[in-house]
């Protein structure tokens, strides 16, 4: 792949000259290989470079001032964007090229690779393999063991109170029948005694009227 940079060599405007200056030597110090086209001298260099910057990039006459920058047919951008490129060291991405070993941006490439993809250099935590629970949670683990377990010693205590509790009632229960009965048979035996003395008290009454009879 070829960086084409399009240059006009007889531009009067110094901005122009500096920024193509700019790009070139940057190019070079990075030793990339790129190639030089002059529009100002060559029509189909001028009028390729219209046609192939894309609409939105161009300015609001619709002329593109140099220097473009080019990948082959894929369009990189301008001076501007180059400079924010070379301010975020990200040239080579700007470039369409890949960042040599060693370099800057293959650094920043390399750490925005573990963060997207949730890694670390140094320790790479795979989800597939499962953590103890104890592991993960803790001391917080432990503590909710123990709450787990207080609260089935406590259904548990509370399961034998009821059963006590009802032991309790069905005792009391029976003493109440107990009581009742015994005072159901007193008032039978009273009952009783009293007709055995009504009954004496009339033969005696008979009796006396018996011998009340005799005597007359």
């Amino acid at each position: 792949m070829v960086i084409k940079v399009f240059l006009a060599s007889s531009s009067g405007s110094t901005a122009i000259k500096k920024k193509q200056q700019d790009v070139v030597g940057f190019l070079e110090a990075l030793k990339v290989d790129y190639a030089q086209l002059d529009i100002a001298c060559n029509e189909e260099n001028r009028m390729w470079m219209r046609q192939n910057v894309p609409e939105d990039k161009k300015p609001a006459n619709g002329i593109p001032l140099p220097p473009q920058i080019f990948n082959e047919e894929g369009y990189c951008g301008d001076y501007d964007t180059f400079f924010d490129a070379k301010e975020d060291n990200s040239v080579y991405a700007f470039l369409g090229l890949p960042p040599p070993p060693g370099s800057k941006e293959a650094e920043q490439a390399d750490k925005a690779h573990i963060v997207e993809n949730g890694n670390h250099a140094e320790e790479i935590l795979d989800d597939s393999i499962e953590v103890p629970v104890e592991e993960r949670n803790g001391d917080a683990h432990v503590e909710e063991e123990q709450a787990e377990e207080a609260d089935e010693e406590e259904g548990e205590g509370g399961e034998e109170e009821a059963e006590e509790e009802a032991a309790d009632d069905e005792a009391t229960e029976e003493e109440t029948a107990g009581d009742e009965a015994p005072a159901e048979e007193e008032e039978e035996a009273v009952g009783e005694t009293d007709e055995a003395q009504a009954e004496e008290e009339e033969q005696e009454e008979e009796d006396l009227q018996s011998e009340e009879e005799e005597a007359e």
